[in-house]
């Protein structure tokens, strides 16, 4: 990629005219090929086909020549496609969960506390009307012995103000917020609706938007030295090959990335990112696929209790609604067909509603949940693969009970270990140039050697560009009084003398420090044989969530400092 291309913006015709020519060419082309039949100039050419690749599903290959070649679908689909019916299905579902929720906050509780007050009264008429001395009321209308509607302690319960309107709710392990103190801890505790909500339509998830999949990958990007391979993003994510060929091409296309051809495939380096204010800053480690397994998605993600609590309001409801016609209707002289549909059929259809979807959702959270212990497969085998990849001096051999010992070592008791490993292994064999064997003793063996050659490829090209790189010293800040600024002058002056920077630093210092050469341990082999879950999307969003919370009680610390000092 040239340098001029790095520089030039596409404008909307251009690219227009690159898309044009694309579909013409089926979706395969070069810069050359792009210039030969647009007449744009070589950089235009590039500066629209990586404006493409950010916007559409896309990736790059290397010819035998070592030309790069952009690939892109032949229907030139949006990189978050989905289909019509997808889309459509997904929105009238949000649709339903908006009404349903609101539903949910005025009928369950309202009619709970409604049936109570009624079958108090009913109890009451019926007494009066009998030949017994039994007594609920006081005759004062059932009120005495009812639940108040008004009771604060009841609402608060219910509602809890101190949880914060919209604030998503993802089950009691991140339900309550940790403190020292109990009192603040219990008025942290998530609001009864919150749970309710979770009850019919699980806890709330993160959504996976472009931007939190962009940090995960500019992190890596930035841990690995500004030098990534599909490879790298499989054995960090557990990805498929094609998928990170493809997020890898946006990437470069957002971030003013580079593509390098290597005899094991497109290289990406990331120059620009890899410029920091501070030189002794460096980035986390993000942790491998196998220590980022999936955990089971929750039906509910509350706790047996809060479970048992909802399902009792509801089956409370649900009996009182089928048995009013019966009861409370005639005791209190209800009829008609408004009482009739108000108080025993709508609530009876809605309480049976209300324990149908999660029962009906249990379906659905168990396909996801087999969707990702496959995935999970997956990753643990890469800690196998990677181990075996990159310890010696060559490409090593996994059998495959090694790795179904793996599979089940990290995953547990969860069934089909065998199917799902043989699946898995034959998936890496495709991706990565695999070699089979089978031994004398009847036993399949494994090895990726094109795992390997990526590997290297990226460690070479991490070698010779060095790009971990920081700004050095300041040469110039707008912020300097006069003095300041002169003493600034001075230094760098006096630098440049003595054959350095003009920031007083030797040129190149600190470039690579901390970041280890080649495929070591450092950056690859981060215990393979230790495995764990994390759910990214909630300690994303948690994460977010405590940082805007600490946002927030600094500026209310500021104002409060600022009101003390005026007065």
């Amino acid at each position: 990629m040239t340098s001029d291309a790095r520089g030039t913006l596409a404008t909307l015709e251009q690219t227009r005219t690159t898309r044009t020519a694309l579909r013409r060419l089926d979706g395969v082309a070069t810069v050359g090929d792009i210039a030969t039949e647009t007449g744009l100039t070589q950089a235009e050419s590039e500066a629209a086909l990586r404006e493409l690749l950010e916007q559409h599903r896309g990736h790059l290959a290397v010819g035998e020549r070592g030309d790069l070649v952009y690939r892109f679908d032949p229907g030139f689909l949006d990189r978050d496609h989905a289909p019509a019916m997808v889309r459509f299905r997904e929105a009238a579902w949000d649709l339903f969960k908006a009404t349903y929720k609101v539903s949910i906050a005025v009928v369950l509780v309202v009619y709970f506390v409604v049936f109570i007050a009624l079958a108090i009264a009913a109890l009451i008429a019926m007494n009066k009307d009998g030949d017994g001395d039994f007594d609920l009321g006081g005759g004062d209308g059932g009120r005495g012995g009812g639940l108040p509607i008004g009771d604060l302690l009841f609402w608060y319960w219910i509602w809890n103000p101190n949880w914060g309107w919209g604030r998503p709710y993802y089950g009691d392990r991140y339900g309550r917020r940790r403190s020292r103190k109990d009192r603040l801890a219990r008025a942290q505790r998530p609001p009864f609706y919150k749970k309710v909500f979770a009850y019919v339509f699980g806890p709330d998830r993160p959504e996976d938007t472009p931007e939190t999949r962009d940090r995960r990958l500019l992190r890596l990007a930035r841990s690995r030295g500004g030098v990534l391979t599909a490879a790298d993003v499989v054995q960090a994510t557990g990805a498929g090959l094609d998928e990170s060929e493809e997020e890898l091409g946006r990437l470069m296309a957002a971030h003013d990335g580079e593509a390098e051809p290597t005899s094991a495939g497109v290289v990406y380096t990331f120059p620009d990112l890899m410029v920091s204010a501070d030189v002794e800053r460096s980035e986390t480690r993000p942790p491998p696929a196998w220590r980022r397994l999936e955990p089971d998605l929750p039906v509910t993600g509350n706790g047996v209790g809060s479970n048992v609590t909802v399902s009792l309001i509801n089956g409370f409801n649900l009996v009182a609604a089928v048995s009013a016609p019966w009861t409370i209707l005639p005791a209190l002289g209800l009829s008609g067909p408004l009482a009739l549909v108000g108080l025993s059929i709508f609530p009876a259809l809605f309480s049976t509603s209300f324990f149908a979807i999660p029962l009906l959702r249990r379906f659905s959270v168990a396909r996801e949940n087999r969707k990702r212990r496959k995935r999970n497969v997956r990753r643990a085998l890469l800690g196998l693969l990677t181990r075996a990849s990159l310890e010696s001096g060559d490409a090593g051999w996994v059998s495959e009970a090694e790795a179904i010992e793996a599979v089940r070592e990290a995953l547990g008791p969860k069934g089909k270990a065998e199917k799902r490993t043989r699946a898995a292994l034959d998936r890496f064999v495709a991706e990565f140039d695999g070699e089979v064997e089978v031994g004398d003793d009847g036993v399949m063996r494994f090895r990726f050697p094109g795992f390997r050659r990526a590997v290297e490829a990226a460690g070479e090209l991490r070698r010779r560009l060095r790009l971990s790189r920081g700004v050095g010293s300041i040469v110039y800040d707008s912020g300097d009084d006069a003095r300041t600024e002169s003493e600034r002058e001075l230094a760098n002056f006096d630098a440049l003398l003595a054959g350095g920077t003009a920031g007083g630093r030797p040129e190149g210092a600190g470039e690579s420090e901390g970041l280890e050469d080649g495929i070591g341990s450092g950056l690859y082999l981060d215990d393979p044989t230790r495995f764990g879950f994390r759910d990214e999307l909630e300690l994303a969003a948690l994460e977010q969530e405590m940082r805007s919370r600490g946002r927030k009680a600094t500026a209310g610390a500021s104002r409060r400092d600022r009101g003390g000092r005026e007065r």
